[in-house]
């Protein structure tokens, strides 16, 4: 797990982004409408609204999405991807999938001496 977590923090680091942005970042590509409600993000990250706020100012002053009024609500904003949000998490999920397949046997490894520790 830590090989892993390691090269995640890597690739990351070296795209300019830091985990929790990318987790945001998850979060907000798979909504089922591509864009997410600030409060909605807060929620599923399990930050507090304000602290949802300032990761989207850092992901938007980076390019990364942007805020869109809410069809159905004026009131609402949502968060979307940028298409060089879309091109960056496409590349990164891919690299993280790529090094998921690597770990496999170690990672089913560890999940086996898991359970084992239950017994």
């Amino acid at each position: 797990m830590r090989r892993f977590l390691s090269f995640s923090e890597a690739t990351l680091t070296a795209a300019g982004i830091t985990s929790q942005q990318y987790q945001a970042m998850l979060v907000i590509r798979v909504h089922p409408a591509r864009a997410i409600m600030i409060r909605d993000l807060a929620k599923e990250m399990l930050l507090q609204p304000n602290g949802a706020v300032q990761l989207v100012d850092r992901l938007a002053g980076a390019g990364l999405v942007e805020r869109r009024q809410s069809p159905t609500d004026r009131r609402s904003v949502l968060v979307a991807m940028t298409g060089e949000g879309s091109h960056l998490l496409e590349r990164l999920a891919a690299d993280h999938l790529r090094e998921m397949l690597r770990q496999e046997p170690l990672l089913a490894e560890s999940l086996r001496r898991l359970r084992n520790l239950g017994r």
